[in-house]
């Protein structure tokens, strides 16, 4: 091994850790059924909801996905489980007034118990934990900024919190960085791979069909319906919806103008001994700071690694490169990682939009959710099940994140090329409020 290499374990893989306890299912070579009565574009957890949900209310799904099923962030991201929403909560109370903040805030927290309750519905074994989350300050006005925040959350939502003074930190974290934080109690975590997993099973057994390693190439409206040509043949389908997130292309342009892809980076330690991870995350809670380019923090499922993530939206391909730079970085935070090496390193596309918002809507009739916006695992879920209950024409499709306008730039196409010059402005105003 080369001496820049020592971070990196011999069998240092390029794939995400996650793989390992639910690996991707081999791409079947399968017949396009002529028809259907709704093709879902996208099958990550916004196209496994609305398949489960259409499938049990007796439509025919047909799930199409370019790669094998749960081949982007759903088998990517951190598995951490919040009420993520990147407008704060006081400035939707100071723009709109309490009770739409108050709706917008409500709606966070069902997305949350989506989440759970398809978990406990569906007997899905997935490592899921309300552990908690510390959310670290590196400043004291930070510290102070969260303060006022979960404080706001508390009096007008009723969610808990406790705030940790700096020389009472070491009982969430093994670090001399931060000025303290405050800890969420009931936020949760789970491993992402096997949430993906079960609810692929679950909808395959409610009757869904899965398509993958196939590319959608067009969608036309029809008389009645929708003519989807793909690379297995075409299918005529009586609804549509794409749940493609940051891995939509050129096959709906409209979209593609809207959301911004960008990578998340992830990496996991090899196995550690318990006393190395119990003065590391004390708590075993997921952690994130409160940088506007945050970094995350958690134990694996099994609770022998430490998971480390960040550099979000930068363009580094080269993943062994991506590690040796975050592990430099989280020495910073740990000391401790010196002698620590990394096994897994691994990306993934995220989206965001323009106005911050995730989006389920119509367009042309074709249905979408897309967006996320860091909060894939919950919002996804959610707005799977959202965009099922419009298409069956339910009353309880409602929700605040529905068909609103949705903002694109003069120029964009699509490709987020910008977002590492995003990243890079936002790692400045860290280190300037730092």
């Amino acid at each position: 091994m080369a001496a820049n290499d020592a971070v990196l374990t011999d069998d240092f893989k390029q794939t995400p850790y996650w793989w390992e306890a639910a690996p991707r299912e081999p791409i079947v070579v399968q017949a396009m059924p002529a028809s259907c009565g709704v093709a879902i574009v996208g099958a990550g957890y916004t196209g496994l909801a609305a398949a489960l949900l259409l499938a049990r209310a007796g439509r025919r799904v047909v799930v199409i996905e370019a790669e094998t099923a749960g081949h982007g962030a759903s088998s990517r991201n951190a598995g951490f489980i919040g009420r993520t929403f990147k407008t704060s909560f006081s400035t939707l109370l100071k723009e709109h007034g309490a009770n739409y903040a108050i709706a917008v805030y409500r709606e966070l927290q069902a997305a949350f118990d989506t989440v759970a309750g398809l978990i406990e519905l569906e007997g899905i074994e997935c490592g899921w934990r309300r552990c908690g989350r510390f959310v670290a300050a590196l400043s004291p006005s930070h510290y102070e900024s969260i303060a006022k925040t979960v404080a706001l959350k508390q009096k007008h939502l009723g969610e808990p919190f406790e705030m940790v003074p700096r020389e009472e930190q070491h009982r969430e974290i093994g670090s001399d960085i931060y000025h303290g934080g405050a800890v969420i109690p009931d936020l949760a975590s789970l491993h992402p791979g096997l949430y993906h997993a079960g609810l692929l099973d679950r909808a395959r057994s409610a009757g869904a069909q899965i398509v993958t390693g196939t590319r959608v190439l067009s969608i036309r409206r029809e008389t009645r319906g929708f003519g989807v040509a793909t690379s297995r043949g075409p299918i005529f389908a009586r609804d549509v919806f794409v749940a493609t997130n940051g891995y939509t292309d050129g096959v709906d342009p409209w979209l593609r103008r809207r959301v911004i892809p960008f990578r998340g980076y992830m990496m996991a330690s090899e196995p550690l001994r318990p006393e190395q991870l119990d003065r590391l995350l004390p708590q075993d809670r997921t952690i994130h700071d409160w940088n506007h380019n945050l970094n995350y923090i958690r134990r694996s499922p099994d609770g022998t690694r430490i998971m480390l993530g960040g550099n979000t939206g930068s363009s580094e391909r080269d993943l062994a490169r991506m590690a040796r730079r975050l592990h430099r970085h989280y020495r910073t935070i740990f000391p401790d990682l010196e002698q620590i090496r990394i096994s897994h390193c691994w990306s993934g596309y995220c989206a965001a939009t323009f106005d911050l918002w995730p989006h389920l809507g119509t367009q042309d009739g074709v249905h979408y959710a897309l967006g996320y916006c860091f909060a894939g695992v919950p919002m996804g879920s959610y707005l799977g099940c959202k965009a099922a209950l419009r298409i069956l024409g339910r009353p309880e499709a409602e929700t605040v994140f529905a068909d609103r306008a949705f903002p694109t730039m003069p120029l964009y196409r699509g490709g987020g090329w910008f977002m590492p010059l995003v990243a890079a402005w936002y790692d400045f105003q860290d280190r300037r409020h730092r």
